[in-house]
């Protein structure tokens, strides 16, 4: 296969999170994002990686059969945030499942029990928080406010009609966009470094029903005035939503880098915070705190670990890379001692005021990487609990967390792949996986998470 020739063929293979392996007959054979098993697709080949031609999906030629329903969304074709709203709920589980099923048969050595995927109990409206963009959906276009564009880094689409979002999400949405279409603010060009407007991000509880809005923007005086966003704050205020507005932020970032993130922040309305409720518990949550985007899904999640976790009575428990403290929290009731580590201060603040505000005094939160502080901790742990970012442990902190020896590991993982990655050592060094479960936190999504429970081996069966 040649690089920029376009090419024909049957997606014969599926692997994690949605890249098809591509029969192109005797042309060869290439991966394609963005396909599902069994479409005929056309794509461009961009590249080999490792001798492997990888594509750019063009078209798809002919659909799936497990795609046997038409697309709630009516951004589908253009959005890149949900790849499988042509799939009915239960195709969608029955592939996530799959998938994880496939990637930890290849991973565990022995025999484990595969619990299967749990769903998440709202398919639609489910994310209690949004990161919207602005920019223009073609080039020198109108303003837009939205998701980018699939398989486009510059081009924005305006998500007014979003689906995995409630009601309230879209208002907020059209009174921000048309108010700074109306006031002619220009968004700001990542190559260009140059403009103003950047962001939108909106919280909104499932639970308590209450709503956040932060619009970040860079600090460009020509732009800058007080009192256009006490304007839009007014606005806002007057909106009728479902949820209680709380508060509503202009956020400054002058970074280079497409992140959300902030040099100051500034309270136009209310509060800078608001609160949800999980498992009992309550959660004070900021524009920029760690908690998962789908409450009910995480009660799911949570509900899953806790009885993979066990009896922890009389036990110190470590909770690595704890975020905001959600998984300590729920088990502090019934063990010893919590110990929550977190990279990110901000959110190790958060823990701490949650724990207070629940009234549990058995926690410590510390912030540091997991690598350097598991060695100044003074508790020793009976169990861990595992909840890595995304590309999962590095080895040498996973090889220090082995090196306690505690009888008993749970590991929450977003991505298989990386899970997959750190069993191999994990397993090298004496533990084995006794059952594991997907749970599916991102209806229409690619995503998926996996809860495993790893025991040691006593020392006669460890090879």
């Amino acid at each position: 296969m040649k690089k920029g020739v376009e090419y024909t063929g049957s997606v014969v293979g599926f692997s994690f999170p949605n890249k098809g392996k591509v029969d192109c007959g005797e042309d060869g054979m290439a991966t394609v994002k963005g396909t599902l098993p069994g479409q005929k697709v056309k794509f461009v080949v961009s590249k080999k990686r490792s001798g492997t031609p990888i594509g750019r999906l063009k078209e798809i030629v002919e659909k799936s059969e497990i795609e046997d329903v038409e697309p709630a969304c009516p951004h589908f074709e253009f959005c890149g945030g949900c790849s499988y709203q042509t799939l009915s709920y239960v195709n969608q589980l029955n592939l996530k499942k799959g998938m994880v099923k496939d990637i930890l048969d290849n991973a565990i050595v022995g025999d484990y029990q595969f619990e299967g995927i749990l769903g998440s109990p709202v398919q639609w409206g489910y994310r209690n928080k949004m990161e919207f963009s602005f920019g223009d959906e073609v080039k020198d276009g109108p303003l837009a406010l939205g998701m980018h564009k699939r398989n486009s880094f510059h081009d924005i689409v305006t998500v007014n009609q979003c689906q995995i979002v409630d009601e309230d999400y879209r208002k907020v949405l059209d009174c921000v966009l048309a108010y700074c279409k109306e006031k002619e603010l220009p968004f700001y060009k990542k190559l260009k470094h140059e403009g103003y407007l950047r962001h939108m991000l909106v919280r909104r509880t499932t639970v308590t029903k209450q709503m956040l809005v932060a619009v970040v923007t860079t600090s460009d005086k020509e732009w800058e005035t007080k009192a256009q966003w006490e304007e839009l704050s007014e606005r806002l205020q007057q909106l009728d939503l479902e949820a209680k507005l709380c508060g509503v932020l202009h956020i400054i970032n002058d970074g280079l880098a497409d992140v959300v993130q902030s040099d100051e922040s500034r309270v136009l309305f209310g509060e800078e915070y608001i609160y949800e409720e999980l498992l009992g518990l309550r959660f004070k949550i900021s524009v920029f705190s760690f908690f998962q985007t789908n409450s009910l899904g995480a009660e799911v999640l949570y509900s899953k670990a806790r009885e993979y976790i066990g009896d922890t009575k009389d036990m110190t428990v470590f909770d690595l890379y704890s975020g905001t403290g959600t998984i300590a929290q729920i088990i502090a009731p019934v063990a010893r001692k919590v110990v929550g580590v977190e990279i990110v201060e901000e959110a190790v603040d958060a823990a701490k005021k949650n724990a207070e505000l629940n009234g549990l005094h058995n926690c410590k939160f510390i912030a540091g990487d997991v690598l350097k502080v598991i060695d100044e901790i003074e508790d020793k742990p009976d169990m861990i609990i595992l909840d890595p970012p995304r590309d999962g442990i590095h080895p040498k902190a996973l090889q220090k967390i082995i090196d306690f020896g505690v009888d008993r590991i749970v590991y929450i993982s977003c991505k298989p792949t990386s899970l997959a990655r750190d069993l191999e050592l994990l397993q090298a060094q004496g533990y084995q996986v006794e059952k594991g479960c997907a749970v599916d936190m991102f209806p229409g999504t690619v995503h998926v998470e996996t809860v495993i429970l790893l025991s040691r081996k006593a020392p006669d069966d460890v090879v």
